[in-house]
């Protein structure tokens, strides 16, 4: 077997057609490893939930679904993790003898490693575990365990296990691979696959739709904007906050904000109580195909996200898409957004947390309008050298290339 003609499974917890950040670099790296020939196979776990057939063919890829573990499992913590596991085992072990792959290419969770981790030894086959963001960080911030907890450390534990049983490690930043390695693993055994875009499906420069402008309210306004997922980490509240300041200098100014989440009612209940509805723009949830018509009516991205273990360790997307676009970015200056922005070059970082900063650094920006061709620039030009898909995921033919038999 030579490496360009590779045979790899990949083991997901979700697919699309969902549509989060997991499910579109899930798609990315699929894109990209066939381009560099390689065969992919799919597999998802239980957690899949949306499955309608044991097999489905999704925008050109075969997806092989996990069993559903029994309704009384799933109400039973701890047991419904195990049931989790036990069904993506089951599954692997009916579908490895006919795809006959060369390599296991697992994501995250842990839960996936733990499974992969048995088919991996039976089946004498190489294992790469793919670490996307701590699950236990993630738990934190949905409110469901605590850091420091019984749940937290059994589960820091379990994937701190998979990392030391598997072949080779990959992770998508900087901030994750020093965590690995401080749990004693090899250096040389992560790779760091980057977050990235598809740099051709974003042009920069485009003129915001009008008619949309017009239904948005937005004509002769700046507009501020974020789009994503409404999640506490996000910091949306404080950029609620900082509103009022930024409209007692730029009265002008429109927030607008796209997406939905656990936060959604919490920050529509914040709008009414600083009486912002005239100024802040909720779109809810838009097609997917839609999204790029919302990104041209914002000049300037505003990403406040909180700092905690989470939101230091692991980088986001939507900064990098919004870069790729040619827009202006204002962030936090957690972890994860300082591997991404070099401030007041591809960007402005203001202090996490900090109302004041956060709003004078949008005023300082809105101020200096002279900067803004070069901001625009610099931040395109470093996505098209440093974070497209092809460079990050042909990254992987090291990795694999030390895995696979002479």
């Amino acid at each position: 077997m030579t490496n360009n003609k590779m045979r790899i499974l990949h083991i997901l917890d979700h697919s699309i057609p969902l549509h989060s950040g997991y499910t579109f670099r899930t798609k990315a790296i699929l894109e990209q490893q066939r381009k560099l020939g390689w065969e992919t196979f799919h597999i998802t776990s239980a957690k899949h939930r949306v499955a309608i057939a044991p097999i489905e063919e999704v925008e050109g890829f075969r997806f092989y679904r996990s069993g559903r573990p029994a309704e009384w499992l799933k109400k039973m913590p701890g047991l419904d993790q195990w049931a989790i596991i036990r069904s993506l085992s089951r599954r692997l072990e009916e579908i490895i003898p006919q795809i006959k792959p060369d390599l296991l290419h697992v994501h995250s969770p842990a839960l996936n490693g733990l499974a992969a981790l048995n088919a991996a030894k039976t089946h004498k086959l190489p294992l790469v575990y793919e670490c996307r963001a701590f699950w236990e960080d993630a738990a934190v911030d949905h409110g469901t365990t605590r850091e420091g907890s019984a749940r937290y450390r059994l589960t820091k534990a379990l994937e701190t296990h998979v990392f030391r049983q598997a072949d080779a490690i990959t992770t998508i930043c900087e901030g994750l691979r020093s965590d690995i390695a401080g749990r004693g693993i090899a250096p040389d055994k992560i790779t760091v696959i980057p977050n990235a875009v598809d740099i051709e499906r974003f042009t920069a420069g485009v003129e915001p739709d009008q008619i949309l402008r017009a239904r948005l309210g937005l004509h002769n306004k700046t507009v501020l904007g974020f789009i994503g997922s409404f999640y506490a980490y996000e910091g949306l509240p404080l950029l609620l906050e900082a509103l009022p300041m930024i409209l007692a200098r730029e009265p002008e100014t429109r927030l607008l904000l796209v997406g939905g989440g656990p936060q959604e009612q919490l920050i529509r209940q914040k709008t009414r109580d600083l009486g912002l509805e005239q100024q802040v723009i909720l779109t809810g949830r838009v097609p997917h195909d839609q999204v790029e018509d919302y990104y041209n009516q914002v000049s300037i991205f505003v990403y406040p996200r909180l700092s905690m273990r989470l939101t230091d360790l692991v980088t986001p997307l939507k900064p990098l898409e919004a870069m790729a676009q040619g827009k202006l970015v204002v962030a936090s200056d957690v972890g994860g957004h300082k591997e991404l922005i070099q401030d007041k070059k591809t960007g402005w970082l203001f202090k996490a947390g900090d109302t004041t900063a956060l709003a004078d650094s949008v005023v300082n920006l809105l101020d200096n309008k002279a900067q803004w061709q070069d901001l625009r620039r610099e931040a395109r030009r470093f996505v098209e050298q440093e974070r497209t898909w092809a460079k990050s995921v042909g990254h992987y033919q090291d990795v694999f290339s030390r895995l696979s038999p002479p």
